[in-house]
C-alpha cells in the first residue's frame, strides 16, 4: 500500500511544480500573449495595401501619401485607437512653406495616434515610422515595401496589441504615441516639424522607438539573418541601452547587431533617419534597421519580398521594449544628456 501511494504522490508534487514553473515563464505573462498577436500575416496583409501600386510610391505631398495618410487614420478609427491629446482628427497638418527642399512645395501631414497610459499619462512613448517613400518616375512605381512600408505597419500592429491589451485590462502605465511622419525621404522634415511643433510636450516625452526598414536581409547577413541593426541605443541613455538588451535577451533572442552604431560609421545611418531630430533634443532613441540591400530605393522594393516572419519578431521586440519603458517602475532619462 505504501509503495502504491508514494507514486502518485511524487507525480502529484512533479505536476504542481511544472504548472509553477509554467507560470512563472514570459511566455505566460499577458505581454507574451498581446505580443503574439503580431504576426507575419496581419504585417502581409497591412504591407501589401500600404505599399500597393495604388499608393503610387507615396511621395510627400502626392496623392499617394495622401492615401496612405487615408489608410492609416481609418485603421486607427476601426481599431478605435484614440487621437493625440488636444487633437479631434489623426492628422498633424504641415504648410508647404515648410518643405523649402521640395522644387514646387506641397502641403503634407503626419498621422498621430495614442494610447493612455493608466497611472503616468504625462510620461510619453514615441513610436515613430516614416511612411512616405520616393514616389514614381514615369510610370514606374517605387513601392517602398521595405523602405519604410515596413515600419508603418509594425507600428500599426503593435498599436492594435496595446490596445486590445487596454480593452482586457493590461493598459500601458505611461502613454504611448504612434508617429507617422512624412518628408523623411527629401530631408526629414516631418519628425523635424513634430519636435518643433510637439503635440506632447519634449520634457514630457521619453524616448522615441524608430522603425525604419525591418523587413528584408542585409546581404553581408545571409545565412545568418536572426539579427536586427540598433543605433543610438547608449548615445544618450544608457539605462534605455540596457533595458533593451535585457528585453531583447529574455522574450525574443535575436542578435542586436550595433554595426552602424559606431562613432565613426561611415554611412552615417544615425543621422539619416527620424529618430535623430529627437536626439537633437536630448530624447534618447533606438533606430531599428535591417540594413541596406539591393532593392533600396529602388522600383522592386516590393511586398513579395519581405521576410514576414522575421519581421513579425522584430516587431515583437519593438512592442516588447515599449511595454518595458511604459510599465516600469522608474522612467527613462538621458543619463548622458549633452547640450
Amino acid at each position: 500500500m505504501t509503495k502504491k501511494l508514494f507514486l502518485p504522490t511524487i507525480q502529484s508534487a512533479l505536476f504542481l511544480f511544472c504548472l509553477i514553473a509554467m507560470a512563472q515563464t514570459p511566455e505566460s505573462t499577458p505581454r507574451e500573449k498581446y505580443a503574439a498577436t503580431i504576426t507575419s500575416e496581419d504585417l502581409s496583409e497591412l504591407l501589401y495595401t500600404v505599399a500597393s501600386d495604388s499608393m503610387q510610391g507615396r511621395m510627400t505631398g502626392t496623392e499617394g501619401q495622401k492615401m496612405a495618410a487615408d489608410f492609416l487614420q481609418n485603421f486607427y478609427k476601426a481599431h478605435r485607437i484614440a487621437t493625440a491629446p488636444g487633437m479631434d482628427h489623426y492628422f498633424q497638418e504641415i504648410p508647404a512653406t515648410y518643405f523649402t527642399r521640395m522644387k514646387n512645395p506641397v502641403s503634407s501631414e503626419n498621422v498621430l495616434a495614442y494610447i493612455e497610459g493608466s497611472e503616468l499619462p504625462d510620461e510619453v512613448v514615441v513610436l515613430s515610422a516614416h511612411y512616405d517613400h520616393v514616389g514614381m518616375e514615369g510610370d514606374t512605381i517605387y513601392n517602398g515595401a521595405d523602405d519604410d512600408g515596413s515600419g508603418t505597419v509594425a507600428l500599426l500592429e503593435i498599436a492594435e496589441a496595446f490596445q486590445m491589451a487596454k480593452d482586457q485590462g493590461y493598459g500601458p502605465k505611461r502613454s504611448l504615441l504612434f508617429l507617422h511622419v512624412t518628408g523623411e525621404e527629401i530631408g526629414l522634415y516631418g519628425s523635424r516639424y513634430y519636435t518643433e511643433n510637439p503635440i506632447i510636450p519634449i520634457a514630457q516625452t521619453l524616448c522615441d522607438l524608430n522603425t525604419d526598414m525591418i523587413g528584408r536581409i542585409d546581404p553581408l547577413k545571409e545565412g545568418n539573418e536572426n539579427y536586427i541593426y540598433l543605433i543610438g541605443s547608449d548615445k544618450l541613455s544608457q539605462s534605455l541601452h540596457d533595458l533593451s538588451e535585457e528585453v531583447n535577451k529574455t522574450y525574443v533572442q535575436l542578435e542586436l547587431d550595433y554595426t552602424f552604431n559606431a562613432d565613426d560609421d561611415p554611412n552615417r545611418f544615425y543621422y539619416r533617419s527620424d529618430h535623430y531630430n529627437f536626439a537633437e533634443k536630448n530624447i534618447p532613441v533606438i533606430f531599428y534597421f535591417n540594413g541596406v540591400h539591393q532593392d533600396y530605393h529602388k522600383p522592386t522594393d516590393t511586398p513579395d519580398k519581405i521576410n514576414y516572419p522575421l519581421m513579425a519578431k522584430r516587431t515583437r521586440l519593438i512592442f516588447h521594449t515599449a511595454w518595458e519603458i511604459a510599465n516600469r517602475e522608474g522612467r527613462i532619462y538621458a543619463d548622458k544628456r549633452t547640450e
